[in-house]
């Protein structure tokens, strides 16, 4: 193997397809390699380091919180974790916050607490969620069975029971889908994996209204694209509040790069969740709570979210001149915010763009469905930055032309 590059651990479970490459540090958009290579990051650890890397306040308060108190379970009251869920409330739709480690988790909450909310209404018929073709939802059980991707449910034996899908941001197939065992719907308003397809805000109202008029929830999945991704803390937001769901899962951005998730929830939609009914040892730690009220510091201040949207703004520019100047590569671009994609035109593959941009101009870039590369800068990324990562994916597009 050529020097600097690292060998898979034999000791690893083979799950996943790495990068020869490991990081020793990292320094806001930027990442550097074990043998001091810089990469500027515009993965952000699939949408995971909204604030880049090292960010002083969130360093700050992990150290500060590290020397006074990890873990103690909830059994007990963690003020920090009061803190984070008064701040989700007040910045919400929601009432209500459930603490747990990561997005999958959290949207095996939202999936409890749709069916419980049916059962303590009298109608525990109503156990079934309508999802999305092409959506990811996590990789537990129920989740990837929510998710419905052949490649994920493959050998698992028989699946969770009670899905259903339909095309994605197609209100009258999924009205039509609707039976008297429909608890939920459940959609993404950016699907990430799916590769950066951004839901039409209609069809987002068009849900809220058929879900109000059949008398189920509706959930969001805003793992990826929320935690201010789009220039509002979260995606659906854009509706200005004619789209709000009755639950949402939380998770990547909302700790920073520390391991937390969550799911919110009205009143009324978390119903069902009560004593006994569900239950984590580690969520809402007051490490991850911490880290999580220092996100949210930064994210809340006057002025970030309209750098966000000024960001997306150039980095969407950018890209349309590189889909004009590049088509031979670049098929077209799509999505929201700081989550934008390119779909790679045949016969090219992401897989073979992301290794480009990767190796030969050290720009890291996340590969998506459909044939798409992800861009998920930190939101904190400058023009500099934008500049740099467009003049990669240029440059790429001149050496496969010739």
């Amino acid at each position: 193997m050529p020097e600097g590059l690292i060998a898979p651990s034999p000791h690893i479970a083979p799950t996943y397809a790495r990068a020869p490459i490991a990081f020793a540090r990292g320094e806001g958009c930027f990442l550097i390699s074990t043998d001091g290579q810089r990469y500027l990051d515009f993965g952000s650890g699939i949408a995971v380091n909204a604030l880049g890397h090292s960010h002083p306040a969130l360093v700050a308060a992990l150290q500060d919180q590290a020397a006074k108190l990890w873990h103690t379970s909830n059994l007990y009251e963690i003020p920090h974790q009061r803190d984070l869920a008064e701040r989700l409330v007040a910045n919400t739709f929601a009432d209500l916050v459930f603490f747990a480690n990561s997005g999958a988790e959290a949207l095996e909450g939202c999936i409890k607490a749709a069916r419980r909310f049916h059962h303590v209404q009298g109608n525990p018929h109503k156990y079934r969620i309508i999802g999305a073709n092409s959506a990811f939802h996590g990789r537990t059980l129920a989740t990837i069975s929510a998710g419905n991707n052949a490649k994920h449910l493959e050998g698992f034996g028989p699946r969770v029971g009670g899905f259903d899908h339909v095309a994605f941001n197609n209100p009258n197939e999924l009205r039509a889908a609707i039976t008297e065992e429909t608890a939920a719907v459940l959609v993404e308003p950016i699907q990430g994996e799916g590769g950066i397809a951004p839901a039409d805000l209609s069809y987002l109202r068009a849900l809220r209204e058929t879900c109000d008029e059949f008398g189920i929830l509706l959930i969001y999945d805003e793992v990826q694209c929320g935690v201010g991704r789009t220039g509002r803390l979260f995606a659906h937001q854009w509706a200005d509040g004619t789209a709000d769901p009755d639950l949402m899962a939380v998770a990547k951005g909302i700790g920073g790069g520390f391991p937390l998730g969550c799911f919110l929830g009205t009143t009324e939609a978390m119903a069902g969740i009560s004593a006994g009914m569900h239950g984590t040892t580690y969520g809402g730690n007051p490490l991850a709570s911490r880290v999580g009220c220092a996100v949210l510091d930064v994210m809340l201040q006057p002025g970030f979210m309209e750098r966000v949207y000024a960001a997306s703004n150039r980095l969407w520019d950018g890209l349309g001149a590189i889909v004009d100047a590049h088509p031979h590569v670049y098929q077209l671009r799509r999505g929201a915010g700081l989550m934008q994609g390119l779909m790679i035109a045949q016969p090219h593959t992401c897989g073979e763009i992301v290794e480009r941009l990767r190796d030969d101009h050290h720009l890291l870039t996340v590969p998506a469905g459909q044939n798409v590369i992800r861009l998920l800068p930190p939101l904190i990324v400058s023009d500099a930055e934008i500049d740099q990562a467009l003049e990669a994916l240029n440059a790429v597009g001149v050496a496969i032309r010739g």
